[in-house]
């Protein structure tokens, strides 16, 4: 079974590893052996020498005052308690016998079986010194044997794996080295041969696979390569988009008849030439070379008109390397021109719709008034029906008018400092109504401040007014609404917070967009432009506007507008 390089490398390093481990564990182990046996003897043996020998001093002074027979009888009880060694207990035993004797009736007899004592009980104890001895040095033979053992073995292992390891990585490498020369130098013919079967084999199957095809590149139709550029040159002469390419060093490579007249350039006349030496005479050249985006609309006169063209750079890389940059100008002139009818269409139905669409509401109203003759419910009922629907209809087609303002680039500001708690209040105003047939409360939360707020105030209403009854509509019964704001030195901050189901969070960067309307909301009649319109409205007045929102806690729409300064 044939290894690929990589579980080569986990055996070999395993098995060192696991050696390594080894060879450590077995020291840590003979060492805490030897640590154990030598306390052993320090712990059971000599101690018990220190006490007899202090025992011999005190018989040795040759008094039994009270001095003597308290230090004798002190290291006797040492003694007692470290008896480890065989026939200990009982010569310590006697001893005590003996000692006991003594204390009442000393004589030369009695002292020289005390003597005769304490030697014995030494003997055993140096004897257990000399045996507890061998033994530790019979485990630091063994631990010497099996640790070389060990050591050679691993030495044999580790100098095996540095021989040979280097050799099955800069065989295939050195190979590896000289085909790329080789195809470096345009010798398509090398190939690569290993008998390995891991990564390096299927690195030089690839390799090879890779110097056939550019050989077979190399030898093909030197014909069929020139009518292929001229097919290419001829389709990308006949797209209605501008094509400019340039080489990595800015010098122009091609460009098409569109791009011709947009420059006002023959190809023949600026190929091979430095592009920043073009632009120097050419406003659309430095345009070009001069704008980093890469995607940016363009007004150019062309065909006689204004036209519209959209600009993209495509870098042109190779290995990672910039070899060149091709600038594509597509012409959206026609899309232009449909949105601007577009926008004039909507403008001028709105705007033809809302004079019939008042007077249809304000004839509803006069028959809701009993001034002008009694109705029944169900007629009443009909009139307010007839009402909702005119106040609908005035809604979308006030939209349609303001975002058919923003388009056409007409929005027109009345920009100067207002109070925001007197506009706050008059949009909560317009509201109140709604907002009681739900049941909710809208609570204020507005500081009390002289700051003023610089911008356009009815523009400002809208918005708020129509942020407010966003929130009404999607706030659950009985519930409430929390809006105020905030100044800082450089702006007036206002909120409006719901409690209702709130935005899921992938809908949210196009919560701003129009005509869009977050999936699955009650909202059936509305056009989608409220918050868009909002949006640049804010903006216009050099504000910015944002939301915050998670499903099942509401949402919360903020917006800025600058301080007015004083004078």
């Amino acid at each position: 079974m044939q290894l690929n390089l990589k579980t080569k490398l986990s055996f070999g390093l395993s098995f060192l590893f696991v050696v390594i481990l080894l060879f450590g564990g077995l020291g840590i182990f003979y060492i805490s052996k030897l640590k154990v046996d030598a306390n052993r003897i320090i712990q059971n043996n000599h101690e018990t020498l220190v006490y007899t020998n202090n025992m011999l001093k005190a018989i040795d002074s040759g008094g039994k005052d009270s001095l003597v027979l308290i230090e004798f009888e002190k290291n006797l009880k040492k003694q007692e308690a470290n008896i480890t060694e065989k026939g200990e207990k009982e010569a310590t035993g006697t001893l005590r016998q003996h000692f006991n004797q003594w204390k009442i009736n000393s004589n030369n007899q009695l002292t020289t079986l005390l003597v005769a004592d304490i030697r014995q009980i030494n003997e055993l104890n140096q004897n257990a010194i000399q045996r507890k001895n061998e033994v530790a040095q019979n485990t630091a033979d063994n631990a010497i044997l099996v640790l070389s053992v060990l050591f050679t073995i691993l030495t044999l292992v580790t100098f095996t794996f540095v021989v040979n390891f280097p050799e099955i990585i800069s065989k295939p490498v050195k190979a590896l080295s000289e085909g790329i020369s080789a195809i470096a130098n345009k010798q398509y013919d090398k190939r690569i041969h290993l008998e390995q079967k891991d990564e390096f084999g299927e690195l030089a199957n690839a390799f090879n696979s890779m110097a056939e095809k550019l050989d077979a590149y190399e030898h093909s139709n030197l014909a069929k390569i020139t009518f292929e550029k001229s097919r290419i040159e001829t389709i990308i002469n006949q797209m209605k988009d501008g094509i400019i390419g340039f080489d990595e060093k800015n010098k122009i490579l091609f460009l098409n008849r569109v791009a011709e007249n947009l420059l006002g350039f023959k190809e023949t006349e600026i190929l091979g030439k430095y592009g920043p030496d073009l632009a120097i005479e050419n406003d659309l050249m430095r345009k070009l070379l001069q704008e980093e985006q890469v995607s940016q609309e363009l007004k150019i006169y062309a065909d006689n008109k204004e036209s519209y063209f959209n600009k993209d750079v495509f870098n042109v890389t190779n290995q990672d390397n910039l070899i060149g940059r091709v600038i594509v100008l597509r012409n959206i002139t026609p899309f232009h021109e449909l949105n601007e009818a577009k926008t004039n269409f909507i403008a001028t139905v709105s705007h033809e719709l809302k004079t019939p669409i008042a007077s249809i509401k304000m004839g509803a109203s006069l028959l809701l008034n009993e001034k002008t003759g009694a109705c029944n419910p169900e007629q009443k009922d009909l009139i307010k029906s007839i009402l909702e629907d005119s106040n609908r209809l005035l809604k979308i087609t006030g939209e349609l008018l303001n975002i058919s303002q923003v388009e056409t680039g007409n929005l027109q500001l009345k920009l100067q400092p207002f109070n925001p708690k007197l506009i706050l209040a008059n949009a909560i105003q317009t509201v109140q109504f709604q907002a009681q047939q739900k049941h909710l409360v809208i609570k204020i939360d507005a500081e009390e401040t002289n700051s003023m707020a610089l911008g356009d105030p009815e523009k400002t209403t809208w918005v708020l007014n129509n942020l407010l009854t966003n929130a009404v509509k999607y706030s659950l019964e009985n519930s409430f609404i929390e809006t105020g704001f905030r100044s800082s030195e450089n702006h007036v901050l206002f909120f409006i917070r719901d409690y209702g189901r709130g935005i899921e969070a992938k809908y949210l960067p196009r919560i701003f967009e129009r005509y869009f309307k977050v999936p699955g909301t009650i909202d059936r009649t509305g056009t989608g432009l409220g918050l868009a319109i909002s949006k640049e409205f804010i903006e216009a007045q050099q504000g910015t506007i944002w939301v915050e929102s998670s499903i099942g806690e509401g949402s919360n729409f903020q917006f800025t507008l600058p301080i007015a300064k004083k004078s």
